[in-house]
């Protein structure tokens, strides 16, 4: 038996992985879970996106090697749609770099800034990926405490300047995933600041603006962040294309080029017909976001409904395709989510996958129809009952 290398040795498998083969499992017993934990977008994209695909994809030229930095215009329809949304000016030539989705972009970033010692930074609760790419670059991870009573941000001002002197690259995530925190103007310009103070790149993982959220922002929008920050964003979410790898990074010239030289020596390119139906996707009318957000407005109303049978409390106006509550008080978040799995069929995330102060939380996806929902609200009204 060949022993695997060193940079995977502590890298566990992803806690979906494992949970979602524990739920087949439940369900080939005929237990007939519903997930409400996984944030893959149910509902599918516009019809002209997918009409975009199947034209481009029935013509005999598209299917060849692509550039690694993708067709000029879907760079361009990125800088256009950071123009539009974000009041962020990019140059598409030189400061936009599509990716096979940003979780690809989450490695890369590590690959191409992150030597083995070097500290970076990860909140605490945050997407596990930030851990695993950090262990992977054998690199120095150094969590940030994020908590309630600070709205889920970072506490720039208290943290170790021990630590902040060997960090080379922080990890923030706003509009925030599991807490559901929005962006806010003043938290982005303290971060951009921070950057450049301490000379730490600050990567902001951008998924979530457009669901349930009035007010889309950039980190790039901030005065200096062009300097020290960039910023990933996909369009698994806000335009129902999970499966099909689409992300972005955008920021400064020299860093964008660090990335695309770990990328093209590691993927070929994007499908040409994927990236032409993504610019048709980006150039999608305020009245798409618009019908996508009312659907998920209704499933929340449902989501906060189980929330209520089950006794946890929540923030109303948090935005995301989650939903992330505390749960009463002396209980533990993996002892919670598995008695209501065992005992209603109905699976919820606890909130300790992302972190030690996910403790006492857990999170609903609101990525299952209305139906299933009320199903889970039946089965829960039962034990209550």
């Amino acid at each position: 038996m060949i022993e695997v290398a060193n940079r995977i040795a502590e890298v566990k498998e992803y806690y979906f992985s494992k949970k979602l083969d524990e739920i087949r499992e439940m369900n080939a017993r005929g237990c007939d879970v519903i997930n409400l934990g996984i944030g893959s977008p149910d509902l599918p994209p516009a019809k002209q996106v997918t009409d975009k695909l199947v034209q481009s994809a029935s013509q005999p030229h598209t299917h060849a090697y692509q550039s690694y930095r993708s067709i000029p215009e879907l760079r361009s329809a990125i800088s256009d749609f950071y123009s539009r949304h974000y009041d962020v000016q990019l140059n598409s030539a030189t400061e936009v770099l599509p990716l096979l989705g940003s979780k690809e972009g989450v490695m890369y970033i590590s690959m191409a800034f992150l030597n083995p010692g070097d500290t970076v930074l990860i909140p605490n609760p945050g997407y596990p990926a930030y851990r695993t790419a950090a262990d992977m670059m054998g690199a120095k991870a150094v969590y940030v405490d994020l908590k309630e009573e600070n709205s889920w941000f970072p506490d720039l001002e208290n943290l170790d300047p021990e630590v902040l002197t060997s960090a080379k690259m922080m990890w923030v995530n706003y509009p925030n995933m599991p807490t559901g925190q929005k962006a806010s103007a003043e938290m982005f310009v303290k971060l951009a600041a921070f950057a450049q103070k301490h000379n730490i790149l600050v990567v902001n993982d951008n998924p979530y603006s457009f669901i349930l959220n009035d007010q889309p922002m950039s980190l790039l929008s901030a005065s200096g962040a062009m300097e020290n920050c960039l910023e990933l964003n996909s369009m698994s979410k806000a335009f129902n294309m999970a499966g099909w790898r689409v992300g972005m990074v955008c920021g400064r010239e020299e860093y964008v080029n660090a990335i695309l030289r770990v990328k093209s020596n590691v993927d070929s390119g994007m499908f040409k017909p994927v990236q032409e139906a993504a610019v048709e996707a980006l150039n999608l009318p305020d009245s798409w976001f618009d019908e996508v957000n009312l659907e998920y407005a209704q499933r929340r109303k449902l989501a906060e409904r189980i929330l209520d049978i089950l006794g946890c409390t929540y923030d109303a106006k948090q935005s995301g395709m989650f939903v992330w509550a505390k749960i009463p008080v002396g209980q533990k978040s993996e002892d919670f989510i598995e008695e209501v799995l065992q005992e209603r069929f109905v699976f919820i995330t606890p909130g300790t996958i992302f972190g030690s102060n996910g403790e006492g939380y857990v999170r609903i996806s609101l990525c299952a129809n209305k139906e299933m929902f009320n199903t889970a609200i039946e089965r829960l009204e039962m034990v209550k009952a």
